[in-house]
């Protein structure tokens, strides 16, 4: 592994105030809490304002597995600070701020380390990239860090804590750029769907079962269809009578790798009659 010549590096753009950190840890043995190695870089508006990287003295062992994977051995960190050391500057730039970890790794490491050293908590709102890579490329059969850079095209040294922050800000960028989705929307808690609309007596739709996609099942599109007496459905099965996509669905042209829709697909071919139709067209059914 060749090391950053920046040990430790911080470099700020203190006139901008990022949208958002990015925070990535590597540690030295299987206990969480032996950070070696911390990155934390800064984003706004799509663009780096900030770096933060040092290697970190674990207090604690070096298993041979963890050398392996990211390079860093008790030599390379002798000398070098313990997390209590640092632990004021980086609280100083995650606190009160929306920080990105790729998983909740990172997270519990930094958990672990403070309780360990009996330090204070840092307050910050997390948001896991991995989540976010999920829905927006859906089409991937693995969302690492490694594989979402390949698929995206970004310079990337895997398990290196700054190339890993500065690679997993980038995915939430390239994720709000391909979706349209903003940063307050990812932030934004899935809501727990409510109760599906009742069925209208009569109507267009009168014994059809139909499932959302893109949409809560208590949702406009539902309250739209459940007036024209379809009954709407939590998820595709086999008494699925169509599958609807809504307009606002967040998946664009990878529509085809949500799980709903592979569903269908498979119960389709199995010679079970789910139709797959857009909004539109089962808007324009009714109005026919």
């Amino acid at each position: 592994m060749k090391l950053s010549p920046h040990d430790p590096l911080d470099l700020m753009d203190a006139t901008e105030e990022p949208d958002f950190v990015v925070v990535d840890v590597e540690t030295a043995c299987a206990r969480v809490s032996s950070i070696c190695q911390i990155g934390i870089v800064g984003f706004r508006q799509g663009r780096e304002v900030f770096a933060y990287e040092t290697l970190v003295d674990p207090c604690d062992e070096f298993s041979t597995f963890n050398i392996r994977i990211h390079g860093i051995s008790p030599e390379h960190v002798a000398g070098k600070p313990c997390f209590g050391d640092i632990h004021s500057v980086v609280a100083g730039h995650l606190t009160g701020r929306i920080t990105v970890a790729h998983s909740g790794f990172d997270k519990g490491a930094l958990a672990a380390a403070c309780r360990i050293g009996e330090l204070a908590a840092i307050e910050t709102t997390w948001l896991d990239s991995v989540r976010v890579a999920k829905r927006a490329w859906p089409q991937l059969s693995s969302h690492r860090l490694n594989v979402l850079s390949r698929h995206l095209g970004i310079r990337h040294r895997h398990h290196d804590a700054l190339s890993d922050a500065r690679a997993a800000g980038m995915v939430i960028v390239r994720a709000i750029e391909e979706t349209g989705i903003d940063l307050e929307g990812w932030m934004a808690k899935p809501g727990k769907a409510g109760k599906a609309p009742a069925a209208a007596t009569d109507g267009p739709l009168k014994g059809q079962r139909i499932a959302i996609l893109g949409e809560p099942r208590n949702g406009t599109l539902a309250q739209f269809l459940a007036g024209a007496g379809a009954r709407i459905v939590s998820g595709v099965g086999t008494t699925t009578t169509i599958l609807a996509i809504s307009a606002r669905q967040s998946y664009g042209r990878w529509v085809t790798a949500d799980a709903q829709y592979r569903k269908a697909e498979e119960l389709r071919g199995a010679g079970v009659p789910v139709e797959i139709v857009t909004e539109a067209d089962l808007r324009a059914r009714i109005a026919g």
